[in-house]
């Protein structure tokens, strides 16, 4: 492990937090501790402490601790909750050192560039801060300017992560289970992307432009010009978080229709799209003036190929329709086995009485995002290695659901997902019969029927000529005769050494001048040579077979 001083301070900082939360419930879950029934007994108030020491270590903990609230099959319930509501409580940066960041990143100075510019940030994060503005031309933005030296800060504590986690994946039966350098590699590829601004602006562009169709969706626009690595600008959409709104906005706001529609959304994000955002916490959901939903903070995305859509689809509907076999075997076809075979029955009868109870709940209740992270966990404990994509799409679902009751209690995600499925499957058709992909099939088409006769003919002539060669691996015959021969002479050996020494306790009854040790002679002579022959026979056994 690296020895330098700012490795030695994050050591001391996770040591810190191992000591103080070593006899939670954290390590029971994790199999750091024998009772591993306690981890689904975790006490909410240990859950929160963890939480509160997190956001006390800055922001590189912050976001591990959101990460792992992703993580089902690391933690139990009670954490994943505290964890998924981390945020980050910063002071804000002083005025001066924003506005040197801003002018270093656009070239210009910020009175040519604003006709105005809001000193006091309308809010500040650990990585950085938002601040009011007016455009040349009264086009009234939200900029949000990185904080200096965040960056390299970040970097340096996820390097010394990363020497932790190869200490534990050499060293410990938790490390070589849940694979923990692989867990600081997605980590330092998400939070690297999260520090790249321009790659946000392109997130938001690209989330505008597949939302086109939700009338009661809004997401800001970007201004390319004023957009950097370090600083992004974009429309201000001004708003209240979906969880602070009175009980009077409520009662004057169809939280159905928004629900509903928040939900389709989403659903297309992740089934159609394959990009969706994956940080809908209440923070980035915002009620606008004019009863909208606004979407901001796109620097957390996640991104699902074409296959997985396919099975994600068969998930979500198994678990919607409590099928826990489909909801099983669509869950198998996403993850891949860390060694070995699974369970599969075990497995199955897992997800098929998580999926039972969660239809048996009442719809109040119901969380398919908290469904879906009880299936990855089921999926850890039967040796099968999930996708991030799936535990991010859990976590997704999970703060959907919160979301969704906060604007109608009645919202029932589960029937959500019924009804819209069937227009997903149509959008997944519509998707695979464009030109291009139609265009793909023929030519596939074409090239093997052109080269089928001759496929054939090669195929006939072999026959004909009695060449045809089929390949079937089995056993190693060699090896098996070997073995087989090696087990009939140890046989053998050992029913001759038992006959010597049966014989020479048949020979000491006779009398004989002949003596050894004052033993008959001829009886000892037998005795020793099967006492030689079960030595010989006993280390050939134990340093030599394999």
């Amino acid at each position: 492990m690296n020895l330098a001083p700012k490795h030695l301070r994050r050591y001391k900082d996770v040591a810190f937090l191992f000591l103080r939360h070593g006899n939670s419930a954290t390590n029971a879950e994790a199999g750091f501790a024998n009772d591993a029934a306690a981890g689904d007994q975790a006490p909410a108030g240990d859950a929160k402490q963890l939480a509160t020491d997190l956001e006390k270590l800055g922001p590189t903990f912050v976001k591990i601790g959101q990460l792992l609230s992703t993580r089902a099959d690391l933690l139990p319930p009670a954490y994943l909750d505290a964890l998924s509501r981390l945020q980050d409580k910063v002071e804000p940066i002083a005025y001066e050192e924003i506005e040197k960041v801003v002018q270093e990143e656009l070239g210009v100075r910020i009175s040519k560039a604003f006709e105005s510019f809001e000193k006091t940030p309308l809010a500040a994060a650990s990585l950085g801060q938002v601040h009011l503005a007016v455009l040349r031309g009264g086009r009234q933005v939200a900029v949000k300017v990185q904080r200096p030296g965040i960056r390299q800060e970040i970097i340096d504590d996820v390097d010394s992560l990363e020497q932790i986690a190869e200490f534990l994946d050499a060293n410990t039966g938790f490390g070589k289970r849940y694979e923990t350098c692989r867990i600081v590699d997605q980590f330092r590829a998400s939070i690297l992307r999260e520090l790249d601004y321009q790659k946000e602006a392109s997130n938001l562009s690209e989330l505008k432009r597949n939302l086109e169709g939700f009338s009661r969706l809004r997401v800001p626009g970007t201004i390319e010009n004023y957009t950097t690595s370090r600083v992004l600008t974009m429309d201000y959409l001004p708003g209240t978080k979906i969880t602070a709104l009175s009980g009077v906005v409520l009662t004057d706001l169809d939280g159905d229709a928004l629900a509903e529609d928040l939900f389709r959304a989403y659903l297309k994000q992740i089934l159609v799209d394959g990009f969706f955002h994956a940080d809908p916490h209440p923070g980035n959901l915002l009620l606008t003036h004019d009863r909208n939903i606004a979407i901001l903070d796109l620097g957390m995305v996640g991104r699902i190929q074409q296959r997985m859509r396919d099975q994600l689809v068969h998930l979500l509907a198994g678990i919607s329709e409590g099928n826990g076999v489909q909801a099983a075997e669509a869950a198998m076809s996403i993850g891949s086995p860390r060694d070995g075979e699974i369970d599969r029955v075990g497995f199955i009868s897992a997800v098929e009485e998580i999926v039972g109870a969660a239809k048996a709940q009442e719809i109040a209740k119901i969380e398919m995002g908290s469904v879906v992270l009880r299936v990855t966990k089921a999926c850890a404990d039967a040796g099968l290695r999930i996708p991030a994509e799936l535990t991010l799409l859990g976590k997704t679902l999970l703060n959907l659901d919160r979301v969704g009751f906060a604007l109608s209690p009645t919202f029932n995600p589960n029937e959500a997902i019924r009804r819209h499925l069937g227009e997903v499957s149509k959008a997944r058709v519509k998707e695979t019969l464009t030109s291009a992909n139609l265009m793909g099939m023929v030519t596939e088409t074409k090239d093997f029927l052109g080269q089928l006769p001759a496929r054939m003919n090669r195929i006939l002539d072999l026959v004909a000529d009695n060449k045809m060669k089929v390949q079937v691996d089995s056993l190693d015959e060699k090896a098996l005769i070997v073995g087989l021969q090696k087990v009939a002479n140890r046989i053998t050996l050992g029913l001759m050494l038992a006959a010597l020494i049966v014989g020479s306790s048949m020979l000491a009854r006779v009398e004989t001048s002949f003596r050894i040790w004052g033993y008959p002679g001829l009886a000892m002579v037998f005795f020793l040579i099967a006492a030689l022959g079960a030595m010989v026979l006993f280390v050939q056994i134990v340093f030599k077979d394999r």
